[in-house]
């Protein structure tokens, strides 16, 4: 390796274990792998792991209603999940399991590590529990009638139908999801993460290596305070017995981040690379994480403790990306557009997809949309209209005229020199990840290349004698600015750039072997490498999508799947009317008193005076607020919403409030000409 060559090792989030992959997921793979692509392109030693997340309670269910073990469940599902990254050119140099060896060894040392240092405690808690199964339940695994709304079928933690959220011991009529039973309480002594041990070197951690808008969520969680973190669960329970503590489990969140280290561990050992090097606190090799923001949590709080605590290396950066819309909408059953990879892959071109996603990404948590007909349109345009098609307007006269043979010169040289100068530009916008701006800049490269075909018009010079040079040096041309273009492009289009490479007969697309054009040089026959999308390709698979899954459903058992959902950070909620929104009340009210809340480190006990009545509200604006500065404050709350049972007490509407969290939060302040009670029209 050179002096300059970085040693880096990149990971993506490790899918589930209990289905399919779908075009939601891909958005991350394929945004870590052209980041992959393009730094082993540069010419470093870049190691790119990932596995299945193989355990919790969804998957030993799932396994027992198919009548297999989940050893066979998680090894059907792994080979199904390497089929569809394979299909979209995800490039692994590692796929393995957290059902492995190396995960056990791996949780155990941690573990214990964090046990001897004093950070982990023990605490008695009452949980639900089948008495039929006889198994503890998790929240999600108890469904019921809503104890607010009476909603029936809701989970034991909210209600999908409401909102509101609760204990399961609330829910009317609770009975078990695995086994229909009714669950009757128990008690079981559990194993705590103490995270907030870590809270000073977290804050310090946080700002440093991770994306900024995430770090004003991240605060919130802090000022909201650090609580222990459960990590055991109790038997029966697939996965890995916590050391010492027979029938306990670990938690699948506790080893599913560990199976990055058990990941590159079997991968050093059959390399002959040493794992130390990567993983101790003293590596100066560089850690990546490519994660979706709903696990932001796990991976920036949870993730860096558990290692700081077990003296092991922190990641360099933790890079959080948004979710996946489909024509602007949440990915839909009904509509077909809860695209599986397989169901893609049938009709489409995965680089179509690969190429899309590029052109939409940036290096934010914004959630990216999959505009069927942009995209059809986008595709046609670019590659096929704009990139390919500088290739196939010259190629053929260099085959047919000149037997292959390009020019040995570059006629136009500082147009050559321009494309190469824009080498750094789009390198810097790749590792930012900003590769909405490097498509950008490659395509307006495309314009000019094909503008300088125009130009030249070798179509026309060919029909005239004596011309043969200018044809033969415009073609040369050309085919020059085709290089440099697929070169930008090749961690986007890997099939793409072999095939030109091919064409080209050149061994690779190295970054820097641009900086010498190809002249004197024999290139082969040019084949098509790449056909427009037809609208029809692309209604086929919606329809594919539809049958699919309604297939997909009728043969699924019916396990719940969400144990391992953490924290959610959804999209937009669904559109509502103007009469909808017509049925919030939106009244002026004056804050009469403000007292903190014993034992709430976010919230503050406001009594609300609407002109002549009063309302008793909690409010979430301790981390902003002292009583002091808000008794006498004109607000804004919503007077009709249902009031609210909360530990602290009943909450009799809605303050409302906006900012990023922490300190920068304001609650709405009419103007002084606003009376008590006043409706906001």
């Amino acid at each position: 390796m050179t002096k300059n060559t970085r040693k880096i090792l990149v990971t993506s989030a490790l899918p589930y274990a209990n289905g399919p992959i779908h075009l939601g997921h891909l958005v991350e793979y394929i945004q870590t792998d052209i980041w992959v692509r393009f730094q082993k392109q540069r010419g470093h030693q870049c190691t790119y792991v990932c596995a299945d997340d193989a355990h919790g309670t969804p998957i030993m269910l799932k396994a027992d209603q198919m009548g297999i073990s989940p050893q066979q469940l998680i090894d059907q599902v792994s080979a199904e999940h390497q089929r569809d990254f394979s299909g979209f050119m995800v490039g692994f140099d590692n796929y393995y399991s957290t059902h492995s060896d190396e995960n056990r060894e791996f949780a155990s040392l941690i573990y214990t590590r964090l046990r001897d240092k004093g950070h982990i405690a023990q605490k008695t808690i009452t949980q639900a529990y089948d008495p039929e199964k006889e198994m503890f339940l998790p929240d999600r695994f108890v469904k019921g009638d809503c104890p607010k709304c009476g909603a029936q079928d809701q989970y034991g933690d909210s209600c999908e139908k409401c909102g509101a959220t609760y204990s399961p011991v609330e829910l009317k009529n609770a009975y078990s999801a695995v086994s229909g039973a009714k669950p009757i309480e128990k008690e079981s002594e559990h194993y705590f993460f103490k995270l907030g041990d870590f809270e000073a070197f977290l804050r310090n951690w946080v700002d440093n290596h991770v994306q900024e808008q995430m770090i004003h969520k991240l605060n919130e969680w802090f000022e909201a305070g650090l609580q222990n973190w459960d990590i055991s669960r109790d038997a029966p329970y697939w996965g890995f017995e916590i050391p010492d503590a027979p029938g306990k489990y670990f938690y699948v969140w506790l080893d599913a981040p560990i199976g990055y280290m058990a990941s590159f561990k079997n991968w050093c050992d059959n390399n002959g690379v040493s794992f130390d090097e990567y993983w101790s606190e003293a590596s100066d090799t560089e850690l990546y994480h490519f994660i979706g923001k709903d696990i932001a949590y796990f991976h920036t709080l949870f993730w860096p403790a558990m290692l700081e605590g077990a003296g092991f290396r922190k990641p360099n950066g933790v890079f959080c990306h948004g979710f996946l819309t489909v024509d602007g909408q949440k990915m839909s059953k009904s509509r077909g557009t809860f695209i599986m990879a397989e169901t893609y892959l049938k009709h489409l071109r995965p680089e179509y997809l690969r190429y899309y996603f590029a052109a939409k990404l940036s290096s934010g948590i914004d959630d990216i949309d999959l505009n069927l007909e942009d995209f059809r349109m986008r595709v046609n345009a670019d590659l096929v209209n704009k990139v390919i098609n500088i290739a196939s307007r010259c190629a053929g006269f260099i085959k047919k005229k000149f037997d292959g043979q390009l020019s040995s010169q570059l006629v136009n040289a500082e147009l050559y020199n321009e494309a190469v100068a824009m080498s750094e530009s789009i390198a810097t916008a790749y590792e930012k990840r900003e590769y909405g701006r490097a498509m950008r800049e490659i395509m307006a490269l495309a314009d000019k290349a094909n503008q300088y075909i125009d130009a030249a018009e070798p179509w026309v010079l060919a029909k005239q004698e004596g011309k043969e040079q200018e044809v033969q040096d415009c073609c040369t041309m050309g085919i020059n600015l085709f290089r440099v273009i697929v070169s930008y492009l090749a961690p986007v289009l890997p099939h793409v750039a072999a095939e030109a490479a091919e064409f080209l007969n050149i061994d690779s697309f190295a970054w820097d072997a641009i900086n010498t054009p190809l002249l004197d040089h024999k290139v082969n026959k040019f084949k098509p490498l790449m056909q427009r999308i037809e609208e029809d390709k692309v209604n086929a698979m919606i329809e594919d999508s539809k049958a699919t899954l309604a297939a997909m459903a009728a043969a699924a058992p019916a396990a719940p799947t969400a144990e391992k959902t953490p924290l959610q950070e959804t999209p937009i909620a669904d559109e509502i009317t103007f009469d909808d929104f017509a049925k919030v009340d939106l009244r002026v009210a004056r804050i009469a008193k403000a007292e903190h809340v014993k034992g709430a480190d976010k919230l503050l006990q406001l009594t609300l005076d609407l002109g002549g009545e009063t309302r008793n509200v909690f409010a979430g604006i301790k981390s902003a607020y002292s009583p002091e500065d808000l008794e006498g404050k004109l607000t804004v709350m919503v007077a009709n919403l249902a009031p609210r049972k909360m530990k602290f007490g009943m909450s009799e509407g809605m303050v409302l409030a906006a900012g990023p969290g922490g300190k920068d939060l304001w609650i709405l302040e009419p103007h002084d000409g606003a009376q008590p009670g006043m409706r906001i029209m």
